[in-house]
């Protein structure tokens, strides 16, 4: 049940104007639902005591994985291929997979969340070898980088935005633009070109992917120090719409304004991704349910060992009675049984540091101070059904692309499901996105929670009909999830301030994985901690 008006809500995210517009034409809003609500598993943890488990009914397991998102899964993928099978996945959902998961319908599968990958460069040997496995990967090009099937590879037209009533090629707006605004624009891009190519006294790249493979030298880090907008002013970047371009990325890979990110964050959303002058940027691997279907690759290697429904609610170091040798017991809440516990040898803890406040015994009895640096940005996903797609507005408009942005919005616009597929016309399926960027996150989780389905499907709606006029009337239903903690947010000081490296350490028996702890939420840094975890793990248990 909302706590705020329709028209309350159309204005905190869509401005009051829109608001005003929208609530006088009265417009119907499709059938849908909330997709699921992972909130009120995690309040359910926060609010209850963890049951005392009888001494005749724990479970035994060499290794307990905690959560089933992209870094278990890993995990528990690394922990098979290393012939090691004495382990359990719990997972709070009904599903695996996180942000990654998906969904479908009649129309189409569909991401409710992550949507795609950057291909991988030659020096990320893990993903290169769970792509490998998947058959995606088909050679290598004159440089010796890997390539890989069309079919994988996002397909044209890729991007699009509108602005000033139309819509244009790409992302960054050239129609109009002076002489002044292009030399930014091309003096930017050589900056990034500039730090795609250096190489620090060890050979590492400045800005990788996976984070930890890059360069950790003081004239990289120190850009940390400052915001990505206070970056752009001292750089002389002032250009309104080069900012609106960076703003845009930061708000897409981290739910925040330039103005709230670490500029080393900041540049490594492109530098990360540029093999060097004259290169173009690491081609988008995508598919209609976008993460969604390497989850389900994952998911069909390990899901023997996975239980789903299981809430951990208690992860404590402790002695075991019959060896006396240290162990960990977990216990989890489940609708049937009440409850389960698992003693462990070691716990690879594949959940955000938030949660691990919540539920690990010491840091809930003495909070470590790494925990206050993680902050997590919320994130409204609505999934949009529509009959047909929208008519062009203007004969000489560009075609409907995979991502299409709406450049004077709060939101990122929509990635369309039946893209990747080659279906341009009929029904299909758009996944709108909408991160809330407050300065406080607490404030946009409040807000988040504050509004139902009804009055985000409308969000999504008003805000789309901007660009889309007959939209509503095509639209046969509205899903719309709600995530509190979308995305560990990079704020200035963050990434190289010692809370990552303090929240990666082992702790008595438990280790960490998730990608919060790379500081930047990609399914490349999950799967990253998720393997390297399990290498820690196999390490103590055979050392």
């Amino acid at each position: 049940m909302s706590s705020l008006s329709r028209r309350d809500v159309l204005a905190a995210f869509l401005g009051a104007p829109l608001a005003l517009s929208a609530c006088k034409k009265k417009s119907r809003v499709p059938e849908g639902e909330l997709a699921f609500r992972p909130e009120e598993l995690g309040h359910r943890l926060r609010d209850e005591r963890p049951p005392v488990i009888p001494a005749d009914k724990w479970e035994r397991a060499g290794v307990v994985i905690v959560g089933a998102g992209i870094a278990g899964l890993s995990a528990a993928r690394r922990l098979l291929a290393q012939g090691f099978e004495d382990f359990v996945i719990l997972e709070l959902e009904t599903q695996p997979g996180g942000t990654a998961r998906s969904g479908a319908n009649a129309t189409s599968a569909y991401p409710w969340g992550a949507h795609y990958i950057t291909a991988p460069m030659k020096e990320n040997a893990d993903m290169l070898g769970l792509l490998r496995e998947l058959d995606l990967v088909e050679g290598e090009d004159a440089f010796g980088e890997p390539t890989f099937r069309e079919q994988v590879l996002c397909r044209e037209p890729q991007e699009r935005v509108f602005a000033d009533g139309v819509w244009h090629e790409g992302l960054y707006l050239h129609d109009g633009e002076s002489a002044e605004e292009k030399q930014q624009f091309l003096r930017f891009k050589a900056t990034l070109e500039r730090y795609a190519s250096v190489r620090d006294s060890q050979g590492r790249r400045a800005f990788s992917v996976p984070v930890a493979h890059g360069s950790d030298d003081a004239e990289f880090t120190s850009l940390d120090k400052t915001t990505m907008a206070d970056w752009l002013a001292r750089e002389r970047f002032t250009s309104e719409r080069l900012k609106w371009l960076i703003d845009y990325a930061c708000r897409d890979d981290f739910g925040a304004h330039a103005a709230q990110t670490s500029a080393w964050a900041g540049l490594h959303y492109y530098a990360s991704r540029l093999l060097g002058p004259g290169r173009d940027p690491q081609a988008v691997l995508t598919w209609p349910a976008g993460n969604g279907w390497l989850v389900g690759k994952l998911h069909q290697s390990v899901r023997t060992k996975l239980r789903l429904g299981l809430a951990v609610a208690d992860v404590a170091p402790s002695t075991c009675v019959e060896t006396h040798r240290a162990c960990v017991d977990v216990v989890a809440l489940g609708a049937a049984p009440k409850a389960v516990g698992i003693r462990a040898q070691r716990v690879i803890f594949a959940a955000p540091q938030f949660v691990a406040r919540a539920v690990i015994r010491p840091y809930r009895d003495a909070p470590p101070p790494h925990l206050d640096a993680f902050a997590y940005g919320a994130w409204m996903v609505a999934n949009i059904t529509l009959s047909a797609r929208p008519n062009p507005r203007t004969r000489a408009e560009p075609p409907v692309s995979w991502d299409n942005v709406l450049r004077d919005s709060p939101s990122l616009g929509y990635v369309v499901a039946t893209h990747q597929t080659g279906r341009d016309h009929g029904s299909t399926v758009i996944t709108y996105y909408l991160p809330l960027c407050n300065d406080d996150p607490k404030v946009a989780r409040r807000l988040l929670y504050a509004a139902g389905r009804d009055e985000w499907a409308d969000v999504a709606l008003a805000d789309l009909e901007t660009a889309h006029p007959g939209i509503r009337a095509l639209a046969t239903r509205v899903d719309v999830v709600r995530w509190g903690h979308a995305m560990v947010r990079p704020s200035p000081g963050f990434m190289f301030g010692g809370a990552r490296a303090a929240a990666a350490k082992p702790v008595q028996g438990i280790h960490f994985a998730h990608t919060d702890l790379s500081g930047i939420a990609l399914f490349e840094e999950a799967f990253h901690h998720g393997t390297r975890a399990a290498d820690e793990v196999l390490a103590a248990l055979r050392g």
